[in-house]
């Protein structure tokens, strides 16, 4: 178990998924990926579905970006 952890520190995911959060603008978040060492490679949109008397509405949108490991 030690020596799986140790391998996953010396190399991190090659990408990574990163969601905006609530309170969070999208330059916020694309910070956050640059602290991270990551850069954006794709953006999507995912529908947030809430119910309602029976009937699935839209809440919102999610934006998620997909980032890559920045090489050194």
């Amino acid at each position: 178990m030690k020596r799986k952890w140790l391998k996953q520190m010396a190399n991190p995911k090659k990408k990574k998924k990163f969601k905006v959060e609530k309170n969070e603008s999208v330059l916020d978040c694309l910070e956050r990926m640059k602290a991270e060492g990551y850069t954006p490679v794709r953006r999507s949109e995912v529908p947030v579905f809430k119910e309602e008397n029976g009937m699935r509405t839209v809440s919102h949108q999610q934006i998620e970006f997909e980032g890559r490991r920045i090489e050194d």
